[in-house]
């Protein structure tokens, strides 16, 4: 079960802005560089991110995006969500295509409850959870 660069994106600037609370606004260059998210492939994904009320963005030259999500609240499965990356979650693990009870690869039923396990990971983490780690964004 491999994310989208997009949702993988999506996940450390949320915990960025997260992380680093909102005492300020963080303006889509200064998280481009600090992340090293190419510019307007982090403008695009912040469009999704305000239409999916995890930020509000901030028009002008003060401007900019603050978190307005409850990071107690905003799990790593909503975030998935919002890019469809869970809707592949059925794609083959051998690479095959589509897998399922009626059109099984080799693999099928070992993979079944090791991706129910990472589902549930993904429910049961919260940007709280992850945020104020010392972890490499």
């Amino acid at each position: 079960m491999q994310l989208h660069n997009t949702t993988k994106y999506a996940i450390r600037i949320l915990c960025y802005i997260a992380d680093n609370g909102n005492e300020k606004l963080y303006s889509a260059k200064e998280l481009s560089e600090i992340l090293g998210i190419p510019y307007k492939f982090l403008t695009k994904i912040m469009i999704e991110l305000v239409n999916a009320k995890f930020v509000n963005s901030i028009k002008g030259r003060e401007g900019g995006y603050e978190l307005i999500a409850d990071p107690s609240k905003t799990s790593i499965k909503d975030i998935l969500e919002t890019f469809k990356d869970l809707e592949e979650d059925n794609t083959c693990i051998l690479g095959i295509g589509h897998c399922d009870c009626n059109n099984k690869c080799a693999l099928h039923d070992k993979w079944v409850e090791p991706r129910a396990l990472i589902r549930k990971m993904y429910e049961n983490t919260t940007l709280e959870d992850i945020k104020d780690k010392d972890f490499k964004l």
